[in-house]
């Protein structure tokens, strides 16, 4: 009881256990693939607008898989985000829409618009 009420206050003790975990392997990682994980971890935090604890964890471990692979292959930092990283990002950040907090407001939006629709479609207009 009290641990489920803990967790709604300071949010999943398993998303932090995996955030952890995700910071250790980061650290692991040659230098300018950490600095490069970073930067783009750091625009996804701002950007993504991710409200759902375990889609950015996924989010930021799926990231992290990448960047492992890359450099254990050895590639360069360029081939894995292009000449835009900001495009990169974003569309990293567009295979998680579903934790965004504005899939909830276009789902929302869509409902109304549905309610509405429903109401009207018995009516006839002159």
């Amino acid at each position: 009881m009290a641990r489920n009420w803990i967790e709604t206050v300071t949010g999943s003790f398993d998303d932090k256990r995996r955030w952890r975990a995700y910071k250790q392997r980061k650290a692991q990682l040659p230098t300018p693939y950490r600095t490069a994980i970073d930067g783009v971890e750091r625009y996804l935090m701002y950007s993504a607008s991710i409200v759902k604890g375990d889609v950015m964890m996924q989010m930021v471990e799926d990231l992290l898989d990448l960047f492992e692979g890359a450099a254990a292959d050895g590639t360069a930092i360029r081939d894995i985000v292009g000449d835009d990283p900001v495009e990169f990002a974003d569309a990293f950040a567009a295979t998680y829409a579903d934790g965004q907090w504005i899939a909830k407001e276009r789902k929302r939006l869509n409902d109304a618009i549905d309610a509405a629709a429903d109401e009207t479609a018995g009516t006839e207009q002159p």
